[in-house]
């Protein structure tokens, strides 16, 4: 059977320790070197690089989110023996791991990192189709020749550089579509590397639960629940045109994925629809303040996401969530698209003031729709708004300072509320 090591990236038969240089991780599958569509996930990508420049935090139980009202957006492994998992809510997952060193994120280091193993996937294939900063799909067919090598060993390869160069793991899962690329990525976590081939695939899906299907959330469940549908072999037992009777578009898509297939590309071209950051609050507050603070800060958070994805957005979001869970939700179109962190700021903060009064808050979140290429963004200044035009200059120069000597190097006054 074929088979690699993934410390050495020899290409190995039966062995069960690498002849070459001992290790005993090795993947063997029978279609090891004939498959060419990957998934590749990071694991707990922001804690994972928190542990990496902290070694102090290496064995220790490490969650990234907001306060105890907030939720966690991370939670590293040794946290996740414990109960704890992404967007839980932050009380919940310290009752569970109480000696937790809680982290709030720093979303421009993690998205530097994301560039750089975007840059070596791009060494590999230019079909990438990235989900996420930590997360993405890929298509290696045909590569072979141009490497030297199947796209398995050119995976592990990627992997091995993940962790040496910068010090962050991922696992990966390789099979013949993207469904099963996703669901092999899973499978083995963290530092795995599984396969599912075309041959096993009726096999390994017939008693796997539905869940596996991506995009199933509870109100999905239930429906497939009422339906007697909570396995693949459930689903197998239904007629397509039953199916789409039932759940409209979503059956056809059930349909297929119950027999393995997924004609989906990967899309190096998939566009992001929007860039939006939010925070819940450890107390309600409708402190004018308080809330310009994290406006703000969101504003900056959001900013700072769109520069990084060189683009720009026509379209400010503003979402508020009072006591009582009922939300408020504001947007105003731009004359002109805009990557700006005072532009964000100014226009939510002009939202704000439409419904500010409407308190107390326990979430509120700024966002940028619409999104265009950084080049179309930021072309004219504002005639209603002469200094404009020197608060972009002042912040494309505070940006090269925080790209030299950190994101904390400057801040605005209004952060520190």
């Amino acid at each position: 059977m074929p088979a690699l090591c993934r410390d050495c990236l020899t290409a190995l038969t039966t062995e069960r320790r690498c002849s070459s240089c001992a290790s005993f991780r090795i993947v063997r599958h029978e279609e090891l070197f004939d498959l060419s569509i990957a998934h590749m996930d990071c694991d707990a990508f922001y804690a994972s690089v928190e542990k990496r420049d902290n070694p102090e935090l290496a064995d220790k139980p490490v969650v990234i989110g907001g306060g105890r009202r907030g939720v966690v957006s991370t939670a590293c492994y040794v946290a996740r023996i414990r109960g704890v998992r992404s967007a839980m809510p932050m009380f919940q997952a310290l009752k569970l791991c109480p000696d937790a060193v809680v982290i709030k994120p720093r979303m421009s280091v993690y998205v530097e990192v994301s560039r750089e193993i975007r840059k070596m996937m791009n060494d590999m294939t230019p079909d990438i189709e990235p989900l996420s900063l930590d997360e993405a799909f890929m298509d290696l067919s045909g590569t072979a020749k141009l490497h030297g090598a199947p796209p398995a060993v050119m995976l592990a390869r990627l992997t091995k550089r993940m962790k040496d160069e910068l010090g962050v793991t991922g696992s990966i899962g390789l099979s013949h579509n993207k469904f099963l690329a996703k669901v092999a990525s899973d499978l083995d976590k963290p530092r795995g590397f599984s396969v599912i081939g075309e041959a096993e695939t009726d096999d390994f899906l017939r008693d796997k639960s539905v869940r596996l299907i991506w995009g199933i959330g509870p109100a999905a469940q239930e429906s497939l629940d009422r339906a007697g549908i909570r396995t693949f072999k459930d689903l197998l037992r239904w007629e397509q045109q039953d199916l789409t009777a039932r759940f409209g578009s979503m059956g056809y898509r059930l349909w297929s994925l119950a027999r393995g297939q997924d004609r989906r590309r990967v899309s190096a071209h998939t566009p992001i629809k929007s860039i939006s950051n939010e925070t819940t609050f450890f107390e309600d507050t409708g402190s004018t303040n308080i809330l310009d603070g994290h406006i703000w800060r969101m504003a900056e958070k959001v900013s700072d996401r769109a520069k990084a994805k060189d683009m720009a957005g026509r379209v400010v979001t503003l979402k508020l969530k009072r006591a009582n869970h009922s939300l408020i939700s504001r947007r105003i179109s731009l004359r002109d698209p805009t990557q700006m962190a005072d532009t964000l700021y100014r226009t939510a903060r002009n939202l704000f003031d439409q419904v500010g009064d409407q308190g107390p808050y326990r979430l509120i979140g700024v966002g940028l729709a619409d999104l265009i290429s950084a080049e179309q963004g930021d072309l004219s200044g504002d005639l209603l708004d002469p200094q404009a035009v020197q608060r972009t200059k002042a912040e494309r120069a505070t940006d090269a300072i925080r790209k030299r000597f950190g994101s904390d190097a400057i801040l605005k006054g209004r952060a520190m509320r």
